[in-house]
């Protein structure tokens, strides 16, 4: 038996910004090499961030990129070995991955499966590695490296390196969360683990870049796929854990499939390292996943708190109304930023009703955060007064409902440019769906927090937080009340929309499951109903190219996942 001591390194980079990564995994190396380690193992593309999309596309930048490599090389002169990833190559670019030790880069590892689906381009930036692949004896063991897609797929590296003595597997990956994600993740790597009979240390990154958030979770498991180790979720976090390794080559040998016989080993690199040193066995963290509500209420936070701080900002602007939306942002924008960044502005109408002034009130004194208000009838006024010689003779109608929320979003993006706030905008995945929104009003703005989530969802996780914390933070009132606008007396979400259970079922077939209007209907929904929510998903689709970015936490959410043509008179 042999002991290898792997530290993985959970880390929050940022995207362009190599010499504050290098710095952070310096640093971190020199806690994982204090902690006994010998070998650590960072995220994919720890030196440059992920994703670096059209950033590979500049030479100057993956030139950079190499020098930054150098310099985590030569702070590899101790005990502990350091796998980092990051973009390499020049005629050719790769997602790679170095080996550093001994204060150079021993070995070098591209990526072989680019993925291409979902919120993934890496075919668009990548050329898929072909070199033969080698195996690197750390303390005795031989470990293979593979990045991220290429432990999915179960015929791919790791099967290769497994065949050609691979005992231990290292995996840097920037793996991007959804909802349900963490317990995917932990089955396949449990099941290429027993497959292949080797231990899999799997570092996963942490943090939001853009509509993006990394969720951690990083887990060491054994020949047996059994869980040794997980780092906790939406944090930085540093775990050591002690490998016993055994021989396997007897069960590869006798798998029943035949798919391990008579293969011959892999070209080993010895990692030369410092002297054994006297280590007493780690206790590695199991830290249990977190529950669905919670999960998803810390994937919006981290992602909000990372777009705000690593854009320069430091303080938003939210325009409340009273409502389940705006409250559910200003309730995840305090727990992201802290309640003295997060600046309310309550702009009553004629029609706005007293309950949702109180109410707002009532919310961010629960809160803490600070508000003013702002009333908009002088404005609303003065403006139906100039339109009046242009909208002589004509009904009144959406225009001048519309014409309010305009109002508000020119008042918010003035309180931004004078005071330095980043707006944060309030439409959620329902209304964004159907374009019960309008453009230019209530989506004027720098991040939408909540533009993958359901309107039912919304409720939900109120309810959730409000229990989390022990006492209504979250007005009961703001909970039950009917939704509306506000734009017109007595106006309701219903009389516009179908009920939000009804309608937020068939956007969820049509919009995450691309099913047609016909399956749905199908499936028991009503026919008038379907037709109508399908053509206004697709005439609104001009106005969603339009919205900012937002926290992507669905299996598939507008922007990067969802691209359907502007143009389109495709009803299926």
């Amino acid at each position: 038996m042999r002991r290898l001591r792997v530290a993985t390194c959970q880390i929050n980079t940022v995207v362009g910004d190599l010499h504050g990564n290098v710095d952070k995994i310096i640093n971190v190396l020199g806690r994982a090499e204090a902690g006994g380690a010998d070998v650590a193992v960072f995220p994919e593309m720890s030196v440059c961030g992920y994703p670096v999309e059209d950033l590979v596309l500049k030479t100057g930048f993956v030139e950079d990129c190499e020098v930054a490599l150098s310099e985590v090389a030569a702070a590899t002169t101790g005990r502990c070995a350091a796998v980092v990833g990051f973009v390499g190559g020049r005629r050719n670019i790769h997602n790679a991955v170095a080996l550093c030790a001994g204060g150079e880069v021993v070995t070098v590892h591209n990526k072989r499966l680019l993925p291409n689906y979902s919120v993934f381009d890496e075919n668009r930036y990548f050329t898929p590695g072909t070199d033969a692949l080698d195996l690197v004896e750390i303390n005795g063991v031989r470990c293979g490296i593979v990045i991220c897609e290429d432990l999915w797929s179960p015929t791919g590296p790791i099967l290769e390196q497994a065949r050609g003595g691979a005992e231990v597997i290292l995996c840097p990956n920037a793996s991007p969360y959804r909802q349900g994600k963490a317990l995917d993740r932990d089955m396949v790597v449990s099941t290429r683990a027993a497959d292949n009979s080797v231990y899999i240390v799997y570092a996963n990154q942490v943090g939001g870049q853009d509509e993006l958030v990394f969720d951690g979770g990083s887990v060491v498991f054994d020949h047996q796929g059994r869980l040794l180790a997980r780092s906790p979720q939406f944090t930085e976090h540093l775990m050591f854990c002690d490998l016993d390794v055994v021989p396997s080559y007897r069960k590869r040998r006798l798998d029943p499939r035949g798919e391990l016989t008579a293969t011959p080993d892999l070209p080993v690199i010895t990692v030369s390292t410092a002297s054994e040193v006297s280590r007493e066995l780690v206790d590695s963290p199991i830290t249990p996943p977190l529950d669905p509500y919670e999960e998803l209420w810390e994937a919006l936070v981290l992602g909000t708190r990372d777009y705000v701080v690593k854009n320069g900002f430091s303080r938003v602007g939210i325009a409340l109304s009273g409502g389940i939306d705006s409250t559910i942002v200003t309730a995840i924008a305090a727990d992201a930023l802290g309640a003295a960044n997060v600046h309310c502005v309550l702009m009553p109408s004629r029609f706005s009703s007293d309950h949702s002034l109180s109410d707002s009130e009532k919310l961010c004194a629960n809160l803490g955060v600070e508000y003013r208000t702002i009333p908009i009838e002088p404005a609303h006024a003065s403006f139906l007064d100039m339109l009046a010689p242009s909208f002589e003779e004509r009904p009144t109608d959406t225009a001048e409902e519309n014409l309010q929320s305009r109002i508000r979003g020119v008042l918010m993006m003035a309180l931004s440019n004078k005071l330095g706030w980043l707006i944060l905008t309030t439409g959620n995945k329902s209304e964004t769906s159907v374009g019960y929104s309008t453009l230019y009003g209530d989506t004027a703005g720098g991040y939408a927090v909540i533009k993958d989530l359901w309107k039912t969802q919304i409720y939900q996780l109120c309810r959730w937080r409000n229990h989390r914390a022990g006492t209504e933070l979250i007005p009961e009132s703001i909970i039950d009340k009917a939704p509306s606008a506000e734009l017109r007396p007595d106006q309701r979400d219903d009389q516009s929309l179908p009920p939000y259970d009804v309608l937020d079922a068939i956007l969820a077939l049509y919009v995450e499951n691309d099913l047609t209007g016909t399956e749905i209907k199908d499936r028991g929904f009503d026919p008038d109903t379907v037709d109508r929510v399908v053509r206004l998903v697709d005439v609104a689709e001009y106005k969603r190219r339009q919205n900012p970015p937002g926290v992507r936490v669905s299996g598939k959410a507008f922007g990067r996942d969802r691209r359907m043509p502007m143009t389109n008179r495709y009803r299926g």
